[in-house]
């Protein structure tokens, strides 16, 4: 597996003044990434586009492509066929990337109105929705995702239902093995089920705590069930990573592996230890 890195994982230092988006490919070429995810950020449909061009010329000229293109939807909130419209134009922007994948978000599940959805009720509308515009895209060689994450489509048996809903060669799994936890599920457990429909893979973990704990104000988010997470250095939470990439290895995965980083550390100094601790656990 070749290691690329999220753009997502250099958000400290670009909220924090010392990096641009403009900055995320050199800075992860010299690091020693492989390739970059873009993670779209508020720019304007024509913003993004010239984005786009500009991050090209950049990646031929570092040697480091951008492997995947992640943006937002919701099916629900912003309608169907608005959003599917939406979303034909980010396929084209990923295109401008020469990424041949594009994550797109399902729905937090409601409407504009604030009518909440089940899985059930939600889930052939969304499937609806991947599906026509995953047709689109690949008639721009861009494979679309659904990642796990979001708390709606989040837990394993939800996502898969929803790929086999959308049944496309187009379509698969972005399957991000620290995200699981935001659903209680054990990551190794998950994975058995994503692995075999992965497309792609992030490689992430979490600092853990029980309902109930003391829990300090400082960085933590609450699961499904109201356990804690606190974004992690790989290796140094409670994902087994490494049995992880053991049962994605057994499926013949052999994709790209991106590190997702949202952890309180210097988010460099991290990604530094990020992927030197990914290499080994790869060698192993």
């Amino acid at each position: 597996m070749k290691i690329a890195v999220s753009s997502y994982s250099f958000s400290q230092a670009m909220w924090d003044g010392r990096m641009t988006i403009r900055d995320v490919i050199p800075k992860a070429a010299k690091m020693g990434f492989e390739g970059v995810e873009i993670v779209r950020g508020n720019q304007s449909d024509e913003e993004m586009r010239a984005l786009a061009v500009e991050l090209k010329k950049q990646s031929d000229g570092e040697g480091i492509p951008v492997i995947a293109y992640m943006v937002g939807a919701d099916f629900l909130k912003n309608g169907l066929d608005r959003q599917v419209e939406t979303l034909k134009r980010e396929a084209e922007v990923a295109s401008l990337l020469n990424a041949k994948r594009m994550r797109h978000d399902s729905t937090a599940g409601e409407d504009a109105s604030g009518k909440k959805y089940t899985v059930e009720e939600a889930l052939p509308i969304v499937a609806e929705g991947y599906r026509r515009v995953t047709e689109f895209a690949a008639g721009l060689g861009v494979h679309t995702m659904i990642e796990n994450h979001g708390y709606f489509f989040q837990h394993s048996d939800r996502v898969k239902k929803l790929i086999e809903a959308v049944n496309h060669p187009n379509f698969g799994w972005l399957m991000d093995m620290g995200n699981f936890m935001c659903a209680d599920q054990v990551s190794t457990e998950a994975v058995k089920t994503a692995a075999p429909l992965a497309v792609h893979a992030h490689a992430k973990d979490f600092h853990y705590k029980k309902k109930g704990e003391y829990v300090p104000p400082q960085g933590w988010f609450t699961t499904a069930n109201g356990n804690y997470l606190r974004g992690a250095i790989i290796g140094h939470g409670v994902v087994n990573v490494p049995e992880c990439l053991r049962i994605l290895k057994a499926t013949g995965y052999d994709h790209w592996l991106s590190v997702e980083f949202e952890g309180m550390e210097d988010c460099i100094k991290a990604l530094e230890y990020d992927l030197s601790n990914l290499k080994e656990m790869l060698a192993k």
